[in-house]
């Protein structure tokens, strides 16, 4: 179990994870349908076997051109110690759950399950096509706050779109910045990102206006739905991490992009969405 949750890099969950916690008290906020702790459970299932899904099935799918990157060829799958098809294997069985679960949830979710695979699997191809490819990433990690809205009121409706929409900007742009430091090795065989079509210079512009943009999608409901003193905090606090993460990093010095990458903006999402429930709790 230790060796897959290193597979799939599962601390990596906590970037869509709390958007997801955000769409399903959203529903619950914002409709006549009653808190379920079963509908809680299966959404968090769900969550966390489509990313292992998608985290396993690209591991497998790019084990060979991790094998000959410096910077990623100590990966299980190269490394040795998760064998391709034993990947592949764990990819089919969360995908399996996965759809499982939505079977007991409603059939809208379990028809729309099929297309949620896609997407979180296609990702794993996109970058040997297209520079787009951060933000497939992004339309995939943006499919949570919607999946969880639908899991509590089996009904799509805007304000649950305009979180996807934040989560794909967001991810897409912090996914540029961890894209950088493959720059020259995605250039040199021909793989496809936005660092290695634009440049490094570039490409951090563009990461930024992606990350104005999600700013932007977090504010919209505000016109949508009541929200308190504590939701706009959130949105203050979402939005200084985003910069904090543009400060620290830049294209002749890429030493603090882990930090930008995995602390800002794991911190980022959990207090966004931890003053979010704060809002709900004194709003009620």
């Amino acid at each position: 179990m230790k060796k897959y949750m290193s597979l799939v890099l599962f601390a990596h969950s906590v970037f869509a994870l709390p958007f997801a916690v955000i769409g399903f008290f959203l529903a619950i906020q914002t409709t006549d349908q009653p808190f379920e702790w079963k509908k809680l459970l299966l959404m968090l299932l769900c969550m966390v076997t489509a990313r292992n899904a998608a985290m396993a099935f690209n591991r497998y799918l790019d084990r060979d051109i991790d094998a000959i990157n410096p910077r990623t060829a100590m990966r299980d799958i190269p490394a040795g110690k998760i064998s391709a098809n034993r990947a592949l294997a764990f990819t089919i069985v969360n995908c399996l759950i996965f759809m499982a679960a939505t079977y007991f949830i409603n059939s809208l979710c379990f028809y729309l399950s099929p297309i949620a695979l896609f997407v979180v699997l296609f990702y794993s191809y996109t970058k040997r096509f297209t520079p787009l490819c951060h933000l497939v990433l992004g339309v995939g990690l943006g499919l949570a706050p919607i999946g969880a809205y639908l899991v509590v009121t089996n009904a799509f409706h805007i304000i649950p779109v305009f979180y996807g929409l934040a989560v794909m900007c967001w991810s897409g742009g912090f996914d540029i910045i961890y894209a950088m430091q493959d720059e020259e090795f995605d250039r040199e065989n021909g793989l496809n990102s936005i660092p290695a079509y634009f440049g490094g210079k570039r490409a951090l512009r563009i990461s930024e206006l992606l990350h104005v943009a999600s700013f932007i999608f977090v504010l919209l409901p505000i016109f949508y739905m009541p929200v308190g003193w504590f939701y706009y905090i959130g949105v203050v606090f979402y939005g200084m991490l985003l910069i904090y993460q543009h400060r620290i990093v830049s294209p002749t010095d890429l030493s603090r992009v882990d930090r930008a990458f995995m602390t800002t903006n794991g911190i980022a999402s959990v207090i966004f969405a931890l003053f979010y429930l704060l809002d709900i709790i004194f709003l009620v």
